[in-house]
């Protein structure tokens, strides 16, 4: 599934867009999940960062 979204984002207007995956640690049992979101290029850092919040 991951390779179409990829795919997808590789032409046209997808090239404005970035996959931003994140670890975040769940407070209840210490497990990491994943979190992945599809940002446009100018607001990569600000997803980044509020994934760490």
């Amino acid at each position: 599934m991951a390779k179409k979204v990829v795919a997808t984002l590789k032409t046209g207007k997808g090239k404005e867009y970035s996959k931003v995956i994140t670890a975040v640690k769940s407070p209840k049992t210490g497990a990491y999940t994943f979190k992945e979101l599809i940002v446009h290029n100018d607001h990569v850092k600000d997803a980044i960062n509020d994934a760490k919040a």
